[in-house]
């Protein structure tokens, strides 16, 4: 089997619209959660969110046709996989690249935009690119052209475990010789008033109006999640590749995890089994020992029941001992929920602790709920040298991912 390496970044988030940015702001505890500024707030009972700040297409790299033939999240894709890339300097085969980029949601700027027109102006005024630009593989067909990815090309759609599954489908990929280069991750941009009122109406969200306490991850104050979005891509490479054109290796994947709950639509399974066997499936084929300092990052979207959920599946994966040494951290209390961009940030978040040393904080955990017990690093970054981390995705529909990344 081949080993499968990280050579490459990108990101487009709330917490700023390239990697070293947003690093420097999750490690500092900078919250991304603000006020809603792009929509109307008066017919909402949501007033804030994580959204992408300063955003300028062109000043971001896309040209203007590019930006008239596509909807935001997959601008958002293509200038994600643009700073990745040139990060990982890149030289491969086309036929040996491929491009594993999911979105939850897809195109809902468009979708709306033009179901508005449809309604208002008649049928023969849709958009003849109103398919093209919402549909949610094509955030993957744009990035593919733009790099002439003539390899295996895979969107995947599973919710808020999106960007999770896409790295772990893309490392079984190469692992087993079908790439020598994927370009994944996860990409949303669904900032808009219908997702919004759907997510409110379904209680999921927050009605907490204080950007300040609003996302509150294994906090017994925590009431729903905060909306995000924005884009995370990995350049994951074959580690003979990415040696033989002495390439920068950030980290290295070496676990994945794929379940189902099979239990509820939205809410996750009680006990935590399901999700327990996705880290537990990771965390084999990583190897796991009684002698690795574990990080990991959380999917702790600061909802009543997943949290608890998910501290409940961390201790069945590890057994009690090793999840209470176990260093945890909630990226969401800084970025809100980027939906099915949300592992993105998290992988990112997870490779740059271990090449660094450092693990970022979950912010706002001054009441510690008593069925959340672990150590979710509080308030400020600690200094820590783990050698492995996991990153835990868990998505509508019952979708359990995980990722285990070693140093290297």
């Amino acid at each position: 089997m081949k080993r499968v390496v990280i050579t490459g970044l990108g990101t487009i988030s709330p917490l700023g619209n390239d990697v070293e940015t947003f690093w420097n702001n999750l490690v500092n505890g900078v919250s991304g959660i603000d006020y809603i500024k792009s929509i109307d707030l008066s017919k909402l009972p949501i007033k804030v969110a994580a959204e992408v700040k300063n955003y300028d297409p062109k000043e971001l790299g896309l040209d203007p046709s590019t930006i008239r033939r596509t909807d935001k999240y997959t601008q958002y894709a293509l200038i994600a996989a643009k700073q990745a890339m040139e990060d990982s300097k890149l030289t491969v085969d086309p036929e040996r690249l491929g491009v594993y980029i999911g979105s939850g949601v897809g195109g809902m700027d468009t979708f709306v935009a033009q179901t508005q027109k449809l309604l208002e102006e008649g049928g023969q005024w849709v958009s003849p690119l109103f398919i093209p630009m919402m549909i949610s593989n094509i955030a993957a067909g744009n990035v593919a052209i733009a790099y002439n990815a003539q390899g295996p090309t895979l969107p995947v759609v599973t919710a808020c475990a999106t960007a999770t599954h896409a790295f772990g489908e893309a490392f079984r990929a190469i692992k087993h010789g079908y790439a020598d280069a994927i370009i994944a991750g996860g990409t949303e941009a669904a900032m808009h008033e219908l997702a919004i009122s759907g997510f409110a109406n379904m209680k999921a969200l927050t009605k907490v109006e204080d950007p300040k306490l609003a996302s509150l991850p294994f906090d017994s104050r925590r009431q729903g999640f905060v909306l995000g979005e924005g884009a995370g891509i990995l350049i994951l490479e074959e580690l003979e590749h990415a040696r033989a054109r002495g390439a920068h290796i950030y980290a290295e994947i070496v676990g994945y995890g794929n379940t189902c709950d099979a239990h509820h639509l939205t809410a996750p399974m009680p006990d935590g089994k399901c999700a327990a066997n996705a880290m537990r499936l990771a965390a084999e084929e990583a190897k796991l020992t009684s002698e690795d300092f574990i990080h990991i990052n959380a999917h702790g979207t600061g909802t009543p029941l997943n949290d608890k959920t998910e501290t409940a599946a961390i201790k069945l994966a590890l057994g009690e001992e090793a999840a209470y040494k176990a260093l945890i951290t909630s990226n969401k209390s800084m970025t809100g929920h980027g939906l099915g961009a949300a592992g993105g940030f998290e992988a990112i978040a997870s490779v740059l602790a271990l090449k660094n040393g450092i693990v970022p904080p979950t912010i706002g955990l001054d009441c510690p709920d008593p069925e959340c017990d672990l150590d979710y690093v509080p308030h400020i970054a600690r200094k820590a040298n783990i050698t492995i981390a996991f990153s835990n995705s868990l998505g509508f529909g019952g979708h359990n991912g995980c990722i285990a990344f070693r140093k290297y």
